[in-house]
C-alpha cells in the first residue's frame, strides 16, 4: 500500500500555506525541484530561500531538470539566502518576515507576473537565532496574509532534526502537509516517488523480500506520461530479483497500442553506482534500447 501524506507536491494550489516535511537532503530537493518547475511553467514568480550558495541551489535545481538559466536571466526565479529576508543579522521578527513577504508579492506583480511561489527551507529555525520562539506566530501571520491572493508558501521542515513539539505547533497553520510518496520505509531500504525528474528513488539495500513494493512504485511511475528515471544513487545493493524487475519494465515501456503509436518513445533512465551499473550491464541493459544506464558516484 502506498503511503503518503494528505497532498503531493503537485496538487499545491494558488494560495496554499503548504507544510512539507523531508527526511533527507536528497528528498528535499527532488519536492523543492518539482514546486519550482510547476511554478515556473505556469508563469509564476518562483522564490527559494535556503542555506546554500545561489549558485549551488541553482545547480541542484538544474540537475534535475529545471529549466534555470532561462528563469534567472528573466527574473522569473531568484535563490537567496535567509540575511535581510527572514533574518537580520542572528535575529527573527515574525512582523518583519511577513513584511518583506508582503513586499515581495507586491513586487511580483509589478514585474508583471501573475503570482508568486516561495519556498523556505526552515533550517534557520535550528539556529541559535534570537525571536526563533516567534516561528508559530510567523506561520500564524503568513496564513492569514495569503487569503484571497495568489502567493503560494511551501514550508520545509526537516523530520529528523525539528522536535515534534514544534512541528505540531506550526502544523495547524498550514493549509497542506506535503511529503513524498513512500512505497516502503525500513531501516535498511527506502522507496518513494521522484517528481523532478519523473520517477522513483530508491536509497539503502534492496532485494526481493521488497520486490511487491518496487513492482507498486515501478507500476505507478510508468502509468505517467514521459521517460521514467529510476534513481539508484542513494542505493548500495541490489540482488538479481529485482534488478530484474527494473529491467523488464524498461523493456516494456512502448507497448504497441493506438495511444503509444502516436505518442514520443519512452526511455527508463537508470542512475546508480558504477559497481551497480556494473550489475545491470552484465544482466543485459546495453541491449535493452528503452534503457539509458547512467553511472553516479554517489546520490
Amino acid at each position: 500500500m502506498t503511503v503518503s501524506a494528505d497532498t503531493q507536491i503537485t496538487e499545491l494550489a494558488v494560495n496554499d500555506h503548504a507544510c512539507l516535511t523531508f527526511g533527507e537532503a536528497e528528498e528535499l530537493l527532488d519536492l523543492t525541484a518539482a514546486f519550482v518547475r510547476d511554478g515556473l511553467d505556469g508563469g509564476l514568480k518562483v522564490v527559494w530561500l535556503s542555506d546554500a550558495a545561489p549558485d549551488r541551489a541553482a545547480a541542484e535545481l538544474a540537475r534535475r531538470g529545471v529549466a534555470v538559466e532561462s528563469a534567472l536571466a528573466s527574473g522569473q526565479l531568484a535563490a537567496a539566502g535567509y540575511e535581510g529576508r527572514l533574518l537580520t543579522g542572528q535575529v527573527f521578527s515574525a512582523s518583519d518576515a511577513v513584511g518583506w513577504l508582503a513586499r515581495e508579492a507586491m513586487a511580483c506583480r509589478d514585474q508583471g507576473f501573475p503570482g508568486l511561489r516561495l519556498a523556505v527551507d526552515m533550517g534557520w529555525a535550528l539556529r541559535p537565532v534570537t525571536g526563533v520562539e516567534q516561528l508559530p506566530e510567523f506561520e500564524k501571520k503568513v496564513a492569514a496574509a495569503l487569503g484571497g491572493t495568489t502567493v503560494s508558501v511551501l514550508c520545509q521542515y526537516d523530520r529528523e532534526r525539528f522536535d515534534p513539539v514544534t512541528l505540531a505547533s506550526v502544523a495547524a497553520f498550514h493549509t497542506r502537509s506535503v511529503a513524498a510518496a513512500t512505497y516502503y520505509a525500513g531501516v535498511m531500504l527506502r522507496i518513494c516517488r521522484q517528481y523532478a525528474p519523473p520517477g522513483i528513488r530508491l536509497a539503502g539495500e534492496l532485494d526481493y523480500q521488497a520486490s511487491e513494493f518496487l513492482a507498486l512504485a515501478l507500476t505507478e511511475a510508468i502509468r505517467l506520461d514521459g521517460d521514467v528515471t529510476v534513481n539508484m544513487a542513494p542505493l548500495a545493493f541490489v540482488d538479481v530479483c529485482c534488478a530484474r524487475m527494473i529491467l523488464d519494465a524498461a523493456r516494456g515501456l512502448n507497448p504497441k497500442t493506438p495511444k503509444t503509436l502516436k505518442s514520443p518513445p519512452r526511455r527508463m533512465i537508470l542512475r546508480c553506482r558504477p559497481a551497480l551499473a556494473a550489475r545491470f550491464v552484465l544482466l543485459g541493459a546495453a541491449d535493452i534500447p528503452t534503457l539509458s544506464l547512467v553511472s553516479v558516484d554517489d546520490g
